[in-house]
């Protein structure tokens, strides 16, 4: 999951999983973000960048959501993309981040709740979001029947992004969650957009999923959407990832 730049000792892990959904963690994690290489959740940019890279246009402004410490804003400066937004709810690493990229005045970096996005509606081409939603359904006890705080969290973030992306806008999301997890979340008709899902990696498959603005679901994504009232049962016999990770709560669950 995790592809650092530079060798340097292993992030702090929580002692809980519920704490990768508060900002203190965070905070206390990335204290010397200024001063250690780029962590990559799910892969760095070029092991999907072959199926981001059609997404985009040059023109495109894009907003990452929880951008941490990686360097998914940078390599997409570099790829042609230059005019992208970070936002990060800990103001320490939107600090360190700001420090780091000072020289490329064209990417922005902001500390901002993905729940509660301080722009105004219709302002970004594409939303891109790799691993945030994970990071924030980490204290789920049972991915199968999500809390109704769980729901509301997504929903929460889902809404804003649905809200900030201009018609035709495109939402990508790379995630550990499979269909069966992630697709009740997304297939909602309310945020007014199709979905589409594939997949990247070699080994253990990590999950791409593409929503446009404007366009309409499909009934049986409806049906999955309905779900999300209704959680199915869970199989008789769970899977769990099976390589090896160095975040310990993605070893246990599968949102």
């Amino acid at each position: 999951m995790a592809s650092p730049r530079t060798a340097g000792s292993p992030p702090e892990l929580p002692e809980r999983n519920f704490q990768y959904c508060q900002v203190q963690y965070w905070d206390r994690r990335y204290k010397d973000a200024a001063d250690s290489g780029p962590y990559e959740w799910f892969g760095d940019f070029a092991s999907f960048r072959a199926l981001l890279e059609p997404e985009l246009c040059p023109e495109d402004r894009i907003l990452v959501l929880g951008c941490g410490n990686s360097a998914l804003s940078y390599e997409l400066f570099l790829g042609g993309f230059p005019n992208v937004t970070s936002v990060d709810y800990s103001p320490v690493v939107v600090t360190a981040m700001r420090a780091r990229y000072a020289h490329v005045p064209s990417l922005r970096w902001e500390t901002m709740d993905a729940r509660a996005l301080d722009f105004p509606r219709d302002s970004f081409d594409v939303v891109l979001e790799k691993g945030t939603l994970d990071a924030l359904l980490a204290g789920e006890r049972d991915p199968w029947n999500v809390s109704s705080e769980g729901i509301h969290t997504v929903d929460q973030v889902l809404s804003e992004v649905s809200r900030v992306l201009v018609p035709g806008g495109r939402f990508i999301s790379m995630t550990s969650a499979g269909p069966h997890f992630r697709t009740r979340h997304y297939a909602q008709s309310r945020y007014g957009w199709s979905l589409r899902h594939t997949t990247y990696g070699s080994g253990f498959h990590f999950h791409f999923y593409v929503m446009h603005k404007g366009r309409e679901l499909t009934v049986a994504q409806l049906g999955l959407g309905a779900q999300i009232l209704s959680p199915p049962s869970p199989p008789a016999s769970p899977c769990f990832l099976q390589d090896s990770d160095n975040e310990d709560f993605l070893n246990a669950i599968h949102l």
